[in-house]
């Protein structure tokens, strides 16, 4: 019997885990804000791959090794951090293969708006990450260890117009005039967050779109580069 590739899809942020399987759907658990993550980086690997191997045995069907996982990251991680992150997926998952892809960039794949530039605010539990993607690449980012767990909207509408202006004090100013001509995508808790987004569109005289969900939209993105890496020829 012909068995299929199997790819995964992994958000572990600072308040919940998420994994999404081909064929299988998606299972969800907190991990307790800061207990297991903390702004965005993994503190307890053990603990994580235990949360993570618990997630996948809720699956209907039970998910073999995986050929590849997409893993989202915060944006601007670091190489220590990702190799946690690395560390926890193969204690996990073993996988044949594990990429990782910007959480911000996976939001705009999963809300399918990679075309031309777009500024993309994703506010978390703990985390705010403002990044301007130029084609569906990361180009310029800011990020802040703040997030809606930690204060007031007028706070995080603070941070991310201060994101907004350093981005413009960079070589990609004219992309960035671009992309909030159409204006910001926003993901994450913030974009459920009451008031918030109205909060966001007065303070930076933009539009504020949220994405479809703003829970999975990351999760949804990465579970479609996964595919994608599936189908890729070089992938054999």
């Amino acid at each position: 019997m012909t068995i299929s590739p199997v790819a995964l899809a992994v958000d572990l942020g600072s308040s919940t885990a998420s994994v999404w399987a081909t064929g299988r759907g998606v299972v969800s658990a907190p991990t307790g804000v800061g207990a297991l993550v903390r702004r965005g980086r993994v503190t307890d690997v053990d603990g994580c791959v235990a949360l993570l191997t618990r997630l996948v045995n809720r699956f209907p069907r039970p998910a073999p090794v995986a050929d590849v996982v997409v893993a989202c990251r915060p944006v601007l991680a670091t190489e220590a951090d990702q190799e946690l992150m690395r560390r926890v997926i193969d204690g996990a998952f073993a996988p044949r293969r594990t990429l990782f892809i910007d959480t911000v960039r996976a939001a705009a794949i999963g809300s399918g708006a990679t075309a031309g530039n777009l500024l993309v605010v994703d506010i978390g539990a703990q985390l705010t990450e403002t990044a301007l993607l130029e084609h569906g690449r990361v180009t310029a980012a800011q990020r802040a260890d703040y997030g809606i767990r930690d204060g007031a909207t007028g706070l995080l509408t603070d941070i991310v117009a201060q994101h907004v202006a350093n981005l413009r004090a960079t070589d990609h100013a004219e992309a960035l005039d671009e992309a909030t001509a159409r204006g910001i995508l926003l993901t994450g808790d913030g974009a459920l967050h009451p008031g918030l987004p109205e909060a966001l569109a007065t303070a930076l005289d933009v539009r504020v779109h949220r994405t479809a969900d703003p829970r999975t939209a990351a999760l949804d993105g990465a579970g479609r580069a996964a595919m994608s890496a599936l189908r890729h020829p070089g992938f054999a």
